[in-house]
């Protein structure tokens, strides 16, 4: 990031700092959780302490950590699935991930990630609440902006529900109305339906109330609640029964997928950025395609700035820029799918039948934006190529090193506290390629793939030009590149959806996203456990990895939690 770039960030966004009495909580139970200090809700009456509520929510949406995240979901999102391995010095080393990623070591008396993210996510929910209440307490006439920044915090209260439904599943959800007793008779014992239309309403009351654009880079708008809606409106249209397993697609609930993704595409205010890279650094960041993202800076006259810790493990150990931790290692499965046939097309059927040689298999470019590879650009710097000798524990979890959200020891983003690193990178929650292919998806569930066609060759043309940063010092490319678009040919329904699955696992790789697709599309366990089967031949540490249906689709609720409320929590299946 630029000197410039900061300036601007400090002049126009939202300045993330929390006020003292509301940066601490020392509850020790969640659900008694209020911000703390000298002065309580009730007492910041004047529209700039309200102001200032309304600040400490946007900023709770970034407050989680290395072992409690909330945003970052590379240990849920991608450990978990069949993107990577934990990584890092041995299954030991943070062993509850370890734990996630053979499925069937998962308890719910884990008291890092099942637990922590679990609070985490009630303190954010929490500050939006007390904020909500406090803006309520003023007329509109000592407020003028009161429905606005209604509708800006029932989005971020939404956003936290959504996470922990991804996560959880079965959640207890109360607005602002409730009071703190009232809370602890909350079950998390919900219809998955009606705890869908709950998170769906704050949605919508934000699409009512919101303006397409805001004064203020940061802030939620009417089209990022349109885009966060269709992502609601998508997983609720697998419908799942009490054991996770989907026994319908509710086309009703895909037309409104259809609906909200063509009012954001239809403003004109997005765009695919012309290099994928483009949303990777923070020199490119609140750029054309980021619909929605959480704001992170640096030096900008506080003592540390406010940055994101969560990916700090994930920097490889062995570069002497970094030193630490090499955690989250794509794995072989996931650089065996970017392979492509002469076509340009991916190796649906055969892509893992063995290890690919990377020096003369054809790939798709996202390969190189994802994956360190020896020999390769790292994080797109030419004179410093990925080394193997830069990897903690090839033994156990490979030679591959996560790449997308890191960034370069010379960045002007980075930050390195102890042994850990931080970036003032901004973090994507929404952004317009996820907007196309939800649309994508919707049309190919209505029996309209023809109309997803164009869609994802989008996608696929927009991969294929991002080769701008790839090169290495002496002008040639690491990798073979060939990616093509489909042509309509054999284009069958069957067959779009099997592409739409595809794309949306190279364009959002490591991202965190893939375990929550297999999971509503119905297909985590045998997707998982045929993973694992051939996996743990390549990699021993997986071999007694077992993925059951009507478990492990979600994390236990946090025994702590069931205990707190005298057992009012239902536990989900299986645990």
């Amino acid at each position: 990031m630029n000197k410039n770039n900061i300036k601007m960030k400090n002049k126009f966004v939202i300045t993330f700092i929390t006020i003292g009495l509301l940066f601490f909580s020392s509850c020790s139970k969640v659900l008694d959780y209020t911000p703390t200090g000298v002065l309580s809700s009730s007492d910041l009456t004047s529209p700039t302490a309200v102001e200032g509520l309304v600040t400490a929510a946007y900023s709770a949406i970034g407050n989680g950590d290395m072992i409690g995240p909330i945003y970052s979901n590379w240990v849920y999102g991608s450990v978990r699935s069949d993107d990577a391995y934990k990584g890092g010095g041995g299954t030991g080393d943070v062993g509850e991930i370890d734990a996630m990623e053979h499925y069937n070591l998962v308890t719910p008396t884990m008291d890092a990630f099942v637990s922590r993210t679990w609070k985490n996510l009630f303190k954010s929910i929490s500050r939006a609440n007390v904020a909500l209440r406090a803006v309520n307490s003023l007329t509109d006439a000592q407020f003028p902006n009161k429905k606005l920044r209604l509708a800006e915090l029932k989005f971020l209260r939404a956003h936290s529900y959504m996470t922990m439904k991804l996560i959880y599943k079965n959640i207890p959800i109360f607005d602002e109305t409730v009071s703190d007793d009232q809370i602890l008779k909350v079950s998390n014992d919900l219809k998955n339906e009606d705890a869908w239309n709950k998170i769906a309403a704050d949605f919508q009351f934000a699409i009512d109330n919101l303006p397409e654009s805001q004064p203020e880079l940061g802030r939620a708008n009417k089209l990022a609640a349109q885009a966060y809606l269709a992502k609601v409106r998508l997983f609720q249209a697998y419908e799942q029964d009490d054991k996770h397993q989907v026994i319908n697609i509710n086309k009703t609930r895909l037309q409104q997928v259809v609906d909200l993704t063509q009012a954001v595409i239809s403003s004109g205010k997005y765009s695919l950025s012309k290099d994928i890279a483009d949303n990777f650094l923070p020199e490119t960041e609140n750029g054309p395609e980021s619909v929605f993202a959480i704001q992170f800076t640096i030096n900008d006259g506080t003592t540390a700035g406010r940055l994101s810790f969560e990916d700090g493990l994930n920097y490889p150990h062995g570069a002497p820029q970094y030193g630490c931790c090499g955690f989250h290692a794509p794995s072989q499965n996931l650089v065996n799918a970017f392979t492509t046939d002469v076509n340009g097309l991916p190796n649906f059927d055969s892509f893992n039948n063995a290890i690919a040689d990377l020096k003369t298999a054809t790939v798709d470019v996202r390969l190189d934006h994802t994956v360190g590879i020896d020999g390769h650009p790292y994080k797109y710097d030419n004179t410093t190529p990925f080394s193997n000798s830069w990897v903690r524990d090839p033994g156990v979890y490979g030679n591959f090193h996560t790449m997308r959200y890191q960034q370069l020891a010379s960045s002007s983003s980075y930050f390195k506290l102890g042994p850990f690193m931080g970036t003032a990178k901004n973090y994507d929650i929404i952004r317009y390629d996820n907007v196309l292919l939800m649309q994508a998806e919707a049309y190919i569930e209505l029996g309209q793939p023809e109309k997803a066609l164009p869609i994802i060759n989008q996608i696929r043309a927009r991969a294929a030009a991002s080769t701008g940063r790839l090169k290495k010092i002496d002008g040639t490319f690491a990798s073979n590149y060939n990616i093509k678009t489909y042509t309509s040919a054999g284009w069958t329904q069957d067959y779009a959806r099997k592409a739409l699955r595809w794309e949306r696992r190279m364009e959002f790789a490591t991202e965190g996203d893939r375990f929550f697709d297999l999971v509503r599309w119905g297909i985590a366990e045998p997707t998982l456990n045929n993973y694992i089967s051939i996996e743990k031949g390549r990699r021993s540490f997986l071999s007694t990895a077992k993925f059951t249906a009507g478990r492990d689709e979600y994390l236990p609720i946090p025994q702590s939690e069931i205990t707190f409320t005298n057992g009012l929590y239902k536990q989900n299946p299986g645990y």
